[in-house]
């Protein structure tokens, strides 16, 4: 009997952080041209991607649902939503509702949020209890320096040993932290809802988000261990495609991304 081949219910989404320098309208041109099940929104610096009604216009026009949205964690996105980090989250999840996504991206507190830190369990826990919407915890990495690791998230920046049911998976932080990706997907079980797909090679305090397959990560394997599983959270591309010469090469990249994910995204047996 010929080998079958199944496919996971899992979807395949572009991250708008994908096309930076371009922006979120263009994020969803492309997903439509190259064929994305939808997108997942970096909520950033680009007043669109902060404009909800905007997104949702976007989101009728090109017929592309948006799958995800990221909450403004980062250090250039503090006052992105204002400064209250709680108030951010509470927006994300209003936004997810309003634009039927299923999940909300969020990092671990920094160390100098401790009120947000000290609280950040419990808090989570309280908003699951009101909404649908999944909230998952990214793994980040320590930064090194003098030879020492620095760690400016709290509790840490591996969320596998905290008490998250959700969890995303971020295969170009696994890179800068040294971890062992696969060892992290088979501790986190049924925990790991979302994966962020990108390869990295490794390189000291330097966030790479690589076309996956150009990195030392385990892209494939990862993708083909959540076939076997029968996954069904989230894959999402979120590369940096900042240094491509053209357009051209850029949706290249995007292309190439997709279609590695479709072609390991699937389980033979």
């Amino acid at each position: 009997m010929a080998d079958v081949i199944r496919v996971p219910n899992a979807k395949i989404a572009l991250s708008t952080a994908s096309v930076y320098p371009e922006r979120t309208p263009d994020a969803f041109e492309l997903a439509a041209r190259l064929g994305y099940d939808g997108v997942e929104i970096m909520v950033g610096a680009d007043p669109v991607s902060q404009d909800i009604d905007v997104i949702e216009r976007l989101s009728d026009h090109y017929q592309v649902p948006v799958l995800a949205i990221h909450a403004p964690c980062l250090l250039v996105t503090q006052r992105v939503w204002g400064r209250d980090p709680w108030a951010k989250l509470v927006k994300a999840q209003k936004a997810a509702e309003r634009l039927g996504a299923a999940t909300v991206v969020v990092h671990p507190p920094f160390r100098w949020q401790r009120e947000y830190a000290r609280e950040f369990e419990t808090g989570l826990a309280r908003m699951r209890d009101e909404t649908d919407v999944t909230f998952a915890v990214e793994n980040m990495f320590p930064l090194k320096a003098r030879g020492n690791d620095v760690v400016p998230y709290s509790p840490d920046w591996n969320p596998i040993d905290y008490d998250f049911p959700q969890v995303t998976l971020d295969l170009s932080h696994t890179a800068v932290s040294g971890s062992d990706a696969m060892e992290m997907a088979v501790k986190l079980g049924d925990r790991l809802a979302h994966l962020h797909l990108a390869d990295g090679l490794g390189v000291t305090n330097k966030d790479e988000h690589l076309v996956p397959g150009r990195g030392n990560q385990p892209c494939a394997p990862m993708l083909e261990r959540l076939a076997n599983t029968g996954y069904s959270g989230l894959v999402v591309l979120e590369i940096n495609t900042r240094k491509a010469a053209s357009r051209t090469e850029r949706i290249d990249d995007l292309a190439e991304g997709l279609a590695f994910a479709r072609l390991h995204l699937a389980a033979t047996s």
